[in-house]
């Protein structure tokens, strides 16, 4: 996986291309949202968040897609159970991942935020290769964008408390700051 900061882009990483993005307004990368998602809800390697990124669900397939049928929704990165990467959105792109939220009295985090989807629930613990390749693509992202520091990092949960719970108590925030600090020790 080879992030290229001019086009926002990874290399190495399947593309499935989002309409839902638009412009960020002043161009600034400095936070990372963590989320988890599953489509049906607990259930895992459906392929199903890809068509609803791209607002092509088959809402008939289940009840629960029924009910997110009016969503227009996306993020920059899906890491499924298996470590596989998508990508979305250009990180040089305004994702809709993070909705009405603050980060340190800041309103409307998807205008400076990348926002990476983990294939999981809150109370589920979340696999080896998902924690290896989010540390990967974190530190790919923290190379481009420096402002992204891991006082920076933070989950759904963080920036909309009370309306979000992602990434969940199953997340375990010790491993992954472990891991990247491991990666910065590589360097």
């Amino acid at each position: 996986m080879q992030l290229d900061p001019t086009t926002g882009w990874c290399a190495g990483v399947q593309h499935c291309p989002s309409p839902n993005f638009n412009e960020r307004p002043a161009g600034e990368i400095s936070l990372l949202v963590i989320h988890n998602i599953s489509l049906p809800p607990g259930q895992f390697g459906t392929g199903k968040v890809q068509p609803f990124f791209q607002n092509q669900l088959d809402h008939s397939e289940h009840p629960f897609f029924a009910q997110i049928a009016h969503l227009r929704v996306s993020a920059h990165f899906l890491i499924e159970r298996d470590g596989g990467v998508t990508q979305f959105v250009s990180c040089l792109g305004r994702a809709w991942h993070a909705g009405v939220s603050l980060f340190n009295g800041r309103e409307g985090c998807n205008d400076f935020s990348l926002g990476i989807e983990l294939e999981g629930t809150d109370t589920l613990a979340f696999t080896d290769a998902q924690y290896q390749a989010l540390i990967i693509l974190t530190r790919q992202l923290q190379g481009a964008w420096p402002a992204i520091t891991v006082e920076r990092i933070c989950g759904h949960s963080d920036i909309a408390p009370g309306r979000k719970t992602d990434p969940g108590s199953a997340f375990d925030w010790a491993r992954y700051r472990a891991g990247l600090r491991a990666e910065e020790d590589v360097k």
